[in-house]
């Protein structure tokens, strides 16, 4: 069993930071790609950014949208993934959640997703 654990979400204003973390947990093989999408209230989930696998850290990508105010960084040692959010607009706003490309310790190989967790952006 694994499961994928997301905190860091909140309330924060305009302009303001946060830093979302996932942690993985159970029989890990191996975790290749992982990532953070979002969801806005009526609006399909997107990607935000995702980091590749890589002792040197992983390649990266981010949306355009948010190019140039988040980050994402992971820690394989911890099987964890980071999302630092900085110059926080209200069109960040939505459930936030964290998935990994992870291969169990049976060999299985499938996508997790974690539970999600809520930021808010104020004006």
């Amino acid at each position: 069993q694994v499961q994928l654990v997301e905190s860091g979400g909140g309330l924060v204003q305009a302009g303001g930071s946060l830093r979302l973390s996932c942690a993985a947990s159970g029989t890990i093989l191996n975790i290749g790609d992982m990532g953070w999408y979002r969801q806005a209230p009526g609006k399909r989930r997107e990607l935000v950014a995702s980091i590749s696998t890589g002792s040197s850290g992983g390649r990266t990508m981010l949306a355009d949208s948010v190019k140039g105010r988040f980050t994402i960084s992971r820690d394989n040692a911890k099987n964890t993934v980071y999302l630092q959010m900085n110059s926080l607009k209200p069109e960040d706003t939505g459930v936030y959640y964290c998935n990994a490309d992870i291969t169990l310790g049976s060999g299985i190989r499938r996508s997790y997703w974690g539970q999600g967790t809520q930021v808010t952006v104020s004006s």
